[in-house]
């Protein structure tokens, strides 16, 4: 039996979560999360985190590993993920590779060679002050081939990028490279054909999280780690945030919040599609396991087909 890896990604709210567990359960195997919030604690409810009854049904591996007041590198999820892959074939398991953070999954899937350089926080405070216009812009300077694949308005990577180069004094662009894993990967991405479906689908999660207590979340998470915390900034959590301070009503704080995760969604899409080698299926499909099933059996032959069980 040969033993891989098997991915799923895509745009935020397609499906993912639940496919995997589907596989996993039918599979045997574990589900690591590719997930850039999920690795911190106590970020739950907004970020859709896996149940408790979820994570009690398939194990779950790089979801609460770090502190909210940490910084995780993407070298060092790559670097754990990999050791968690290693074991995985060792017990003679496929792993699934789940989640929507592009750069993490291309970590792993590409085998990018990403610089070891601890994250620096005087340094970071010292850049975030000028602002993201303006840090962004010298990134352009000291790293153009870098600035080409960042967001203007990503403060986290440009953050990273000159970090990276003022500790070293070579630019990011010039310190990656890629090297591929040898064993078999399969790529499945999920999206959803319909985007007045999925904008209605983008609501419904956010009102199931309002109801599941994520005001009561971010309530918990300002006390604890103060209304500065970078994380609290991120999409939704801003936004519930803002409501929560009287800058917005509710259901103005949730239109916002729809209207960013429109457009990460449409940044993820864009992402993911650069990628070669992706299967995409549609997250509204009726026979969506039968159809990974699919593309997973010529994968791992000498595998029985779990929906003949």
């Amino acid at each position: 039996m040969v033993l891989g890896l098997i991915v799923i990604c895509g745009p935020t709210a397609t499906g993912k979560s639940s496919l995997a567990l589907a596989l996993a359960e039918k599979l045997g195997s574990p589900i690591l999360s590719a997930d850039s919030r999920q690795v911190y604690r106590h970020f739950d409810i907004g970020t859709a985190k896996p149940s408790r009854a979820d994570q009690a049904r398939i194990p779950h591996h790089l979801i609460d590993i770090c502190s909210p007041r940490q910084t995780l590198t993407v070298a060092e999820y790559q670097q754990q993920a990999q050791q968690l892959i290693t074991q995985c074939h060792a017990q003679g398991q496929v792993p699934l590779l789940v989640g929507g953070t592009g750069l993490y999954i291309r970590a792993i899937v590409e085998g990018l060679q990403m610089p070891r350089v601890a994250p620096q926080p005087e340094l970071r405070s010292q850049l975030q002050a000028q602002g993201q216009p303006y840090i962004y812009q010298w990134l352009q300077r000291v790293d153009p081939e870098a600035a080409i694949h960042i967001h203007a308005h990503d403060q986290n990577r440009t953050l990273r990028a000159l970090e990276v180069y003022y500790t070293t004094g070579i630019p990011l662009s010039q310190q990656q490279g890629c090297r591929p894993p040898s064993y078999p990967i399969l790529c499945l991405g999920l999206d959803h054909p319909q985007p007045e479906q999925y904008l209605a689908r983008l609501r419904y999660r956010i009102t199931t999280m309002l109801d599941q207590g994520w005001l009561a979340e971010v309530e918990g998470l300002i006390k604890t780690y103060g209304a500065d915390l970078p994380l609290l900034d991120t999409l939704g959590y801003r936004e519930m945030k803002q409501y929560l301070r009287g800058e917005y009503a509710l259901n103005l704080a949730i239109e916002k919040a729809i209207l960013r995760t429109r457009q990460f969604a449409k940044r993820q899409r864009t992402w993911f599609r650069a990628m070669p080698k992706i299967h995409w299926l549609p997250t509204v499909s009726p026979t969506l396991i039968s159809q990974a099933w699919h593309y997973i059996q010529p994968y791992y032959q000498g595998w029985h087909d779990p929906l003949e069980q």
